[in-house]
């Protein structure tokens, strides 16, 4: 018989070991799935995983790695100050889509103003439009003691809603005849300058990336803040003897992840996706969640992890356009990464012992 026995201390081993092999389990269950599909499942996983990185068009693809894992590392990075204390914060993508609503808003009410200010003020209105879409949750916690997941979820909706509203309304191109949506934003100066490299589609937001890891990663080792951070998640009641404000931590941690959300939005608006539409949001705030958990919550695996789930995206547009695999199965093998990394880490927090069953 199999038993579970629990560590005396979590394995630092399998801590790190287990997205690894999350990883490898996913790639299995990923080719057998490929293969009830009636595709060859060895093409499949090489188009997902080599292709992209040393493949014919590897120099294209590599730019628009970066372009995809951008968003999620910056998405990332924010929910995992939250989850290592505790604070769950469901709703980065409704934070995502109004970040990038204000910061749109500000750019298109100076339409066709070419002034150079206009992109750090689209800049900051996108990160102040998702810090106070994530404040919602945050203060009706502190004050009311609410569950934050629930809150943050449902506020998902209703931004979604917003988000069609102003592409049918307040925000819609008024010269255009065809479907909703806003103007061009890559049309005119203030956000072309956001590409970095011609030809790319790389764009600040790859730089905003990187610097909140670094920003992260000092914060968590080198910050009273990332003590109380870590101490509230470890040890709530530890973390309230030692003079940890749990109300600021909420506020905190929740502003930290609103806000780079909403610049994820932002950088997302004027660059790839160009304009305020319908269908503008991506998913990239769930997505963010399995980077983060598949990181470890930890700045520089979430770098890592964002760049592989950037690599299933990119990989994946090119399984569906050379191999015909439905969007739904590369959907399906993404999620099977967070399925995966749940199941085995266990064995970060639980030995496995096999017992006669006698002995049992």
């Amino acid at each position: 018989m199999i038993q579970l026995e629990k560590r005396p201390t979590p394995s630092k081993f399998w801590t790190w070991t287990t997205p690894v092999l999350a990883v490898a389990l996913t790639m299995i269950a990923g080719g057998l799935m490929f293969a009830l599909l009636g595709k060859n499942p060895f093409l499949a996983i090489k188009t997902i995983f080599y292709d992209p990185i040393l493949g014919e068009f590897a120099f294209y693809y590599r730019g628009q790695l970066l372009v995809k894992a951008g968003p999620l590392i910056l998405i990332a990075v924010g929910l995992a100050m939250g989850f290592k204390a505790g604070i769950w914060n469901i709703g980065a993508e409704g934070q995502y889509i109004m970040g990038a609503i204000v910061g749109a808003g500000v750019g298109l009410a100076f339409y066709p103003s070419d002034s150079p200010l206009i992109l750090p003020a689209m800049i900051l209105a996108g990160a102040i439009g998702g810090l106070l879409w994530a404040m919602i949750p945050a203060i009706l916690k502190v004050k009311f003691s609410t569950n934050e997941i629930l809150v943050s979820l449902l506020l998902v909706y209703v931004a979604e809603q917003i988000q069609a509203a102003m592409a049918l309304g307040l925000l819609r191109n008024p010269d255009a005849t065809g479907f909703p949506g806003s103007r061009n934003l890559a049309q005119w100066d203030a956000s072309a300058n956001l590409e970095l490299i011609a030809g790319t589609g790389m764009h600040l937001g790859v730089v905003a990336a990187l610097i909140a890891v670094i920003f992260a990663y000092i914060l968590l080792s080198r910050h009273l803040m990332g003590f109380h951070i870590q101490l509230a998640g470890q040890s709530p009641k530890a973390a309230r003897f030692g003079g940890v404000n749990p109300t600021r931590l909420v506020i905190f941690c929740m502003a930290i992840s609103g806000a780079l959300a909403g610049l994820a939005g932002l950088f997302e608006v004027t660059g790839p996706a160009g304009q305020i539409s319908i269908n503008f949001n991506s998913g990239y705030g769930f997505t963010a969640i399995i980077v983060a958990f598949l990181g470890r919550l930890h700045p520089i695996g979430i770098l890592l992890a964002g760049l592989l789930m950037a690599l299933t995206y990119i990989g994946g547009e090119a399984a569906q356009a050379t191999l015909g695999i439905p969007a739904a199965a590369i959907q399906a093998f993404q999620g099977m990464l967070l399925f995966f990394l749940l199941g085995v880490d266990v064995l970060s927090n639980y030995r496995i012992r096999f017992l006669r069953k006698g002995v049992a």
